[in-house]
């Protein structure tokens, strides 16, 4: 079953158009509050002036007060044509003055001030109000006064209100609703458009996606990423042209030298050039499998395979020493001084075994390499902070060239030295692979060349020992010490 879409424009507008609906449902019902609470208000106070003019009705008797009206005014206070009006007086000492129907008991006391309340005349619900009076003199003892009507008017007053406020809520709401869709597509338009463009997006033109100018700063953040994002590739894809084409030079060359060896050894029927033809055979194969072993290496040391290392706790002076055995033979055939300085072991750093030793190996290839015949080469290692130092006396290099020659193929015009100017290049993407810094200093004698690789810090590593085959947890050497 296929995951649900997940839409921003639908989004903002259910956040946007649900409270808004909430917002006003809660203004109709507190209209239609506000409405009744008034409309009581208006025919609460019609009820108090009846009352009142009952009041002033009163006349003193001989046996107290009394309150007399002739038929017409009674049907005048009575008259209503959507309404029943009801009223009752009673004195003071329960004597029952004027009226027309048995109201319900008072709920409370009465006081100075009117009391309200709803009630029931004949099963009808009727509003009423109770108030007291003081009688006519000379006694003036207080009169209760209640008048009553029933709730039609006020229920179609309600009926009303709801029948006017609903038709405007619900056009509010469309209305509203019409602006928020409005606003929040206008809003989503760049979005849309860079969307759009993207689709349409062509490969081989790797252009930004559009300009940031009058873009909005929410979405700025994420043109500039995707603009960074093409530039990157742009140049991650000139790179790889470039490799691929100083790849396929560099492979041309000997392909063809051993074409022109081989098709030397087949014609030369004398046994000594053929046997000089053969050699040069070798030559070209030599030179043709360490160019193929570098350009492996280069892309096992890659940045895109990371997911293939595997890092562990090496002890970086055991592996140096192991490494150097490797070239001695090499440097003794030269007649190169081939030397360590550091630490027998202890210094620990997390990295990949193979990918560390073809490190120092292209290292100390390329010192042996442009440091010529009976040069000096040290390589050392200091402990804190962890550094991977290879220094010679050869003819060094130009500071204007020191970081050219990371660039695939490249070689120093004036250099004499063969290979085919992968090496330091390796060296630098095998050194970022472990968080490491390559770089070239000027020497500490002033001449030839000291390359650097400084290590990060590391606090524990467990590494396995070699010959027990359990982990080991030893401390690394960092600066901290």
């Amino acid at each position: 079953m296929p995951a649900p879409e997940h839409s921003l424009r639908r989004r903002l507008l259910t956040r946007l158009w649900l409270p808004l609906l909430g917002v006003l449902m809660l203004g109709s019902f507190l209209s239609v509050g506000l409405a009744v609470h008034f409309g009581n208000v208006v025919h609460d106070r019609w009820l108090l002036d009846s009352a009142m003019a009952l009041g002033t009705q009163l006349r003193a008797g001989t046996t107290g007060p009394r309150l007399t009206l002739a038929p017409s005014a009674v049907e005048m206070f009575e008259w209503d044509s959507v309404d029943r009006i009801y009223e009752n007086v009673v004195s003071a000492d329960g004597e029952h003055l004027f009226g027309n129907a048995i109201f319900p008991p008072i709920p409370a006391g009465l006081s100075d001030e009117p009391r309200y309340y709803d009630g029931a005349i004949g099963g009808r619900p009727v509003r009423i109000v109770a108030v007291t009076v003081p009688g006519p003199p000379p006694e003036s003892k207080m009169v209760t006064i209640q008048v009553a009507e029933t709730m039609k008017k006020r229920e179609v007053l309600v009926r009303e209100i709801i029948l006017m406020i609903v038709p405007l809520q619900a056009t509010i709401l469309l209305l509203a609703g019409a602006f928020i869709w409005f606003a929040v597509t206008s809003s989503l338009a760049t979005l849309d458009e860079t969307a759009s463009r993207l689709r349409r997006y062509k490969p081989e033109g790797l252009v930004p996606v559009r300009e940031v100018d009058g873009v909005p700063s929410e979405v700025k953040p994420l043109i500039l990423a995707i603009n960074q994002l093409i530039g990157k590739l742009a140049e991650a894809r000139e790179a790889q042209q470039r490799f691929v084409a100083n790849a396929a030079h560099q492979l041309r060359t000997p392909l063809a030298a051993l074409q022109v060896q081989t098709e030397r050894a087949l014609r030369e029927t004398d046994r000594k050039r053929h046997g000089e033809a053969l050699a040069d055979v070798v030559k070209a194969v030599s030179r043709m499998r360490h160019l193929t072993q570098q350009l492996l290496t280069l892309s096992r040391s890659d940045p895109s395979s990371a997911a293939m290392l595997r890092m562990e706790g090496i002890d970086l002076a055991q592996l140096v020493r192991a490494e150097l055995e490797r070239w001695a033979d090499l440097a003794i055939e030269r007649d190169i001084d081939l030397g360590y300085e550091g630490p027998e072991s202890g210094v620990i750093v997390s990295g990949e075994h193979r990918l560390l030793a073809e490190l120092l190996g292209n290292l100390v290839d390329n010192a042996i390499q442009y440091g010529g015949r009976g040069s000096k080469i040290t390589v050392g290692i200091t402990p804190a902070p962890v550094m991977l130092i290879v220094d010679d006396d050869g003819p060094g290099i130009a500071r204007s060239e020191r970081e050219r020659v990371f660039e695939p193929f490249y070689r120093p015009r004036d250099s004499v030295a063969g290979g085919c100017g992968l090496g330091l290049t390796i060296a630098r993407e095998i050194a970022a692979r472990h968080g490491a810094q390559l770089t070239i200093v000027d020497p500490p004698r002033g001449r030839g060349t000291r390359v650097e690789v400084v290590f990060p810090a590391t606090d524990r590593i467990t590494i396995q020992a070699p010959i027990l085959g359990d982990a080991q947890t030893v401390d690394a050497v960092t600066a901290a010490e």
